[in-house]
C-alpha cells in the first residue's frame, strides 16, 4: 500500500482528538458528492491539494474537528491518511460512525465521476489495511446503506455491490511523490459568516460574507459580492449548513455570476439541490471555474419550500 501521511499531504491540525474506535463491522465507501476536477486523474500533483480542499470544507463548512474520512484514495492508487486507524470518522452519518471506517474514492458527481482501476485497487488496499491493523470486520458497504444519500455514486456503488473486487491486472502507482505541504494554492478570498441568516420561503438570498479571514488580492468589497482583479481560473469551495428544511421541500445552493454592479444575475455556475428529510442540510461543494473581472460573484441560497430556513454556518474559499 502506498500510504500518504497527514504530514505529507499538508493536513491542518485537528481541533480535537476523535473518539477511539476499537473495532468496526467493516468499511463504508464514499465519494465527494461534488465536482472533482478531471485533471486529477492525469496529474497526481493535484491529489494532495484536493485532500486539503476536502478537509477545509469539512472543518470550515461542516464544523467538524477534522476531515471526516478515515482514509481517501486518489486515481493513482495512493491511500491518503485522514483520521486514520482507531479514530471515529464523521462521514458516515449521525449514529453510524461507530459501525464502519469511512474510505473515500476521489470521484464526484460531476467532472471526474468514474473511478480508475488504480483507485479501486487503492480502496481495496485501504480496506485490507484497516482489517489488518484497525480491527475492521468483513463488511464493505456504501454510504447510502443506512443513510439517505446518493453517495458513493452509481459507479462506485455498483462496484461495492459486486463485492468490491480488484480489477483484473496489476496497477503500479506513479513514481511522482505526493505534493509537499508547501505546494498550496494561492488564496484569493477566505470568508465566512458571523450570524445565522434567515431565508424566507420562495426567495433567493445571497450569503453575506461578513467574516473575512483572508483577502490578499482585495477581491471582496464587503457583503455578498466579490470581483476578481483579472481573468483567471479559480477553485471555488463552499461549505454551508442549513437548518429548518421540511421533509420533501427543495433548497438549492448556487455559485452565481452577476453583472459587475451586482444588480442583475447572469447565470449560475454550479451548485446542488437538496430535498429535505426533516433534518439539517449540509453542502460541501467545489468547482473549477473561469472568473471574469467584468463580473461579480455571489453564493445564493434558493428556498423553494413553504417555510423559512436558516443558514447557520457558511464558508467560502477562492484559490488559484
Amino acid at each position: 500500500m502506498k500510504l500518504v501521511t497527514r504530514r505529507q499531504w499538508g493536513a491542518r491540525p485537528a481541533r480535537g482528538q476523535a473518539g477511539y474506535l476499537a473495532s468496526t463491522r467493516g468499511v463504508k465507501v464514499h465519494y465527494t458528492g461534488s465536482y472533482v476536477d478531471p485533471r486529477v486523474a492525469d496529474d497526481h500533483g493535484r491529489c494532495a491539494a484536493l485532500m486539503r480542499q476536502i478537509q477545509n470544507g469539512h472543518m470550515d463548512g461542516n464544523g467538524w474537528n477534522d476531515i471526516g474520512y478515515s482514509f481517501a484514495v486518489c486515481p493513482h492508487q495512493y491511500v491518503f491518511e485522514g483520521r486514520g486507524l482507531h479514530r471515529l470518522p464523521a462521514a458516515n452519518g449521525p449514529g453510524l460512525n461507530t459501525g464502519h471506517y469511512a474510505v473515500l474514492g476521489m470521484v464526484g458527481n460531476k467532472g471526474l465521476v468514474t473511478p480508475t482501476d488504480g483507485m479501486l485497487h487503492g480502496i481495496r488496499d485501504a480496506i485490507e489495511h484497516v482489517r489488518a491493523k484497525g480491527g475492521a470486520g468483513r463488511e464493505i458497504k456504501g454510504h447510502r446503506d443506512g443513510y439517505a444519500t446518493d453517495c458513493p455514486g452509481a459507479r462506485l456503488y455498483a462496484w461495492v455491490e459486486r463485492g468490491a473486487p480488484r480489477p483484473k491486472g496489476g496497477s503500479r502507482p506513479p513514481e511522482k511523490p505526493p505534493a509537499p505541504p508547501e505546494d498550496v494554492l494561492e488564496i484569493l478570498l477566505n470568508a465566512g459568516i458571523r450570524d445565522a441568516l434567515t431565508v424566507p420561503p420562495g426567495s433567493r438570498v445571497s450569503i453575506p460574507w461578513d467574516a473575512e479571514y483572508a483577502d490578499p488580492s482585495n477581491v471582496h468589497g464587503g457583503g455578498p459580492s466579490w470581483t476578481p482583479r483579472s481573468k483567471d481560473w479559480a477553485l471555488v469551495t463552499l461549505g454551508t449548513v442549513v437548518d429548518g428544511q421540511a421533509a420533501g421541500e427543495k433548497l438549492r445552493l448556487a455559485l452565481a455570476e452577476y453583472e459587475r454592479s451586482g444588480a442583475t444575475r447572469v447565470k449560475d455556475h454550479f451548485g446542488e439541490d437538496k430535498i429535505g428529510n426533516g433534518t439539517r442540510s449540509e453542502y460541501t461543494l467545489s468547482g473549477l471555474m473561469w472568473l471574469r473581472n467584468d463580473r461579480s460573484y455571489r453564493v445564493d441560497l434558493v428556498n423553494e419550500g413553504a417555510r423559512p430556513v436558516t443558514v447557520t454556518r457558511a464558508h467560502l474559499r477562492v484559490a488559484r
